[in-house]
């Protein structure tokens, strides 16, 4: 089993900026690709960001290109998000993700392991 917690979230105005982390645990070298994914009330959840375990290939939701910038170090089985300019709607609960196999991918539903989330409100 792998265990994945998140940490960073919190209130911040709208330009501003918050790094989330995630810390895995556990059988870590079972894991492949990870991700980030968030959740509005009310919404359903949406890919944000994924990393291969190189850390060479990564992809991003066009909300988020150019403003957010995901980054691993196997070293310390960590995989940050760094979140620049931030808006009102990005407001949600960010949580990260670890596939078993494969590469990286956008659909939630192929990730294995998941975080318990982290709150991000952005206030106008």
């Amino acid at each position: 089993q792998v265990q994945l917690v998140e940490s960073g979230g919190g209130l911040v105005q709208a330009g501003g900026s918050l790094r989330l982390s995630c810390e895995a645990s556990g059988r870590t070298s079972s894991t492949t690709a990870m991700g980030w994914f968030r959740q509005a009330p009310g919404k359903e959840r949406v890919f944000i960001a994924t990393i291969a375990w190189s850390g060479r290939n990564t992809a991003y939701a066009d909300s988020v290109k150019g403003r957010f910038t995901i980054s691993r170090d196997n070293a310390k089985n960590t995989v940050y998000l760094q979140m620049n300019s931030l808006k009102p709607e990005d407001t949600a609960v960010y949580s990260c993700a670890a596939r078993r196999t494969g590469l990286f991918s956008i659909d939630w539903r192929t990730y294995d392991y998941w975080g318990q989330g982290t709150q991000v409100t952005v206030s106008s």
